[in-house]
Order: structure tokens, then sequence, then C-alpha cells
């Protein structure tokens, strides 16, 4: 059977399950003895599609979504209530990670981009100074003194620069997950165009021979932001990819599933952008030296490493019981 047709036939199936779900979550009907029957009935199916998808189509989308509705009716069925706290865990531990490790390559494509516009935009304004002035917003070309950075008053000054690079990492997290549904152009726009951005301005600081100072004052918070506009940046080219090539199943109905995932993956960046105001707001201004500011970001890498390590155990474990 070919998977064409392997959808169409248990389809129907999927779409009652799925429907089951979200109002027995909801408590949208009545759970009585013939409900649960039913519901079980269809779990059953779909857990027996989903060994067969396993088999014969390892690779195919269709076996992701069979996965999530089989463990969602799962959970539903047979897992105890728990706390917010244990379900905001639960996320982050297990479904946040499972999310990642399934679209890491999205994410390195959006990381890719970013660099392609960071490296564009720094030999550039090297090249020539005066092209910051082409590259850079009026405000923002006029509004940096690379001078200030590192004096007295550059404690302030590099505070403020950083909480609104800070701000700006936010809102491009957020476009680059929503120029998803452009089929990603924009969200391939945005982090090519947030790339010219940092590429320039490190350029600028490169020719006022403060390169040293201004990567201090970026990286500690930085690595993390990057970190999570780069997986917002890959949710956005998911669900691009996703409308462009739907293969057997239909774009709305990609759009409804992917739009999901990445909403979800866009919540598991909170945390990240949290820490990294936390490091902007306490580390980043603090009467330390650059090389305490550059201890710090390598910290906030090894734990994002580790962070992906555990997780990633934590849910092989899962699947293996």
């Amino acid at each position: 059977m070919n998977i064409k047709k392997f959808v169409q036939q248990h389809r129907a199936d999927w779409q009652q399950l799925e429907q089951l779900v979200t109002a027995l979550h909801k408590k949208r009907v009545a759970i009585t003895g013939a409900k649960i029957d039913h519901f079980y009935h269809l779990y059953q199916k779909a857990a027996q599609n989903l060994s067969y998808s396993q088999t014969y189509f390892p690779n195919e989308e269709v076996t992701l979504y069979l996965n999530g509705l089989v463990a969602k009716s799962h959970n539903l069925l047979y897992k105890d209530q728990v706390s917010s706290m244990k379900q905001i865990g639960h996320f982050l531990s297990t479904t946040f990670i499972r999310l990642f490790l399934e679209q890491w390559k999205t994410i390195v494509i959006a990381m890719i981009l970013f660099t392609i516009g960071a490296l564009g935009s720094f030999f550039s304004v090297m090249n020539d100074p005066l092209h910051m002035y082409a590259i850079l917003p009026a405000e923002m070309a006029q509004g940096v003194n690379p001078d200030q950075l590192g004096s007295g008053d550059g404690q302030v000054y590099s505070s403020i620069m950083s909480a609104s690079i800070m701000t700006n990492n936010i809102q491009v997290a957020i476009l680059a997950f929503a120029g998803g549904v452009t089929f990603g152009l924009l969200t391939v726009y945005v982090l090519i165009y947030n790339g010219i951005l940092v590429g320039a301005l490190a350029a600028l600081f490169w020719h006022h021979g403060k390169t040293y100072e201004f990567w201090a004052y970026i990286v500690p918070h930085g690595m993390i932001e990057l970190t999570a506009i780069f997986i917002a940046g890959g949710a956005g080219l998911l669900m691009g990819y996703k409308l462009f090539v739907p293969g057997a199943l239909s774009r709305g109905y990609q759009l409804k599933t992917q739009a999901k995932r990445s909403v979800q993956l866009l919540l598991g960046t909170i945390p990240l952008f949290v820490i990294a105001g936390l490091i902007e707001g306490f580390i980043t201004p603090a009467a330390i030296s650059l090389e305490a500011k550059y201890t710090v970001a390598f910290l906030t890498v090894i734990g994002l490493i580790l962070y992906i390590l555990i997780g990633k155990s934590l849910l092989s474990k899962k699947q293996a019981i």
C-alpha cells in the first residue's frame, strides 16, 4: 500500500479520534460508556496505523502526525492529572525537546540565513564604513557611538544598547515564526535582515578597535537570544515549507498542524528570553571584566548543550518505556 492510499483509507478515523480528543479534553461532550468505547476503538486503530506507518513510512509526515495523535489519546486515557508546574516541566523536558530534535535541520537553516546576512554586511561596512548609513536604519546609524563603549558612561550606554537589542530580538523571533504563513518568505527576510544589522554593527565597532568590547557586551545574553531566534525561525521555515510542499495532506491541514507545532516551539523559547533578560539586566552592565562577561557567554552555551543532551536522554528513556 502506498502512502497516499494509506492516508485516504484511514484519514476519516484519525479525524474522528482527533475531534474526540479535543472534545473530551475540553469536556464538550458527555462522557458515556459508549463514547469511551468508541474512543478506545479509534485509539487502538490509530496505534495499529502508527505501527504500520513506522515500518513502511518512517520518514513521512503522516508518521509524525500519528505519533502525536496516539500520544495525545494515550495521555487522555491513562495519564493522571498533574499540576500546572508539572505540565510546564513536562513540556520543557519532553515536548519542546522532541519538537526541537525533529526539526533541527530548519533551525540550522535559520542560523545559516542569519549568518549570511551578518557576513555580507560585515564585509561591506569593513571595506567602506560609509556603507553603514545605507545598511542601518537612520536612527541606529546616528545613535551608535563606539567610543562610549567601555567608558564610565558606557556602562549606562551598553545597558541601553543591550535592552534595545533584546527587545528587537524578541520581535524578530515572533516575526520569524509568524512569517511561516507567507510560505516562509517573510521568515527568510527577517532572518537575513537582522543578520545584516548585527554584522554592520560588528564592523562599525571593528573600525573603532572595539571588537573585543562589543562582543563582550553582546554574547553573554546574545548566545541564548540568538538560539531562541533560530528556533523561532526554524519553526517559521518548517511551516512555510509544509504549506509550499504539503505532500499527501492538504495545505489547510498542514497549516493547522504545523502552526500548532510552531507555536509550541515559540512558547519553548520564552524561558530562553527570560534567562537572557536576566543576564542582560545584571551581567551586561555590571562593572566586571570583559573576560568575566565572555565566561558567562561560554557557560550559557554549555548550559544550552547540556539542556538538549539531558532532554534527549530523558526523551529516549520515556519512549523506551
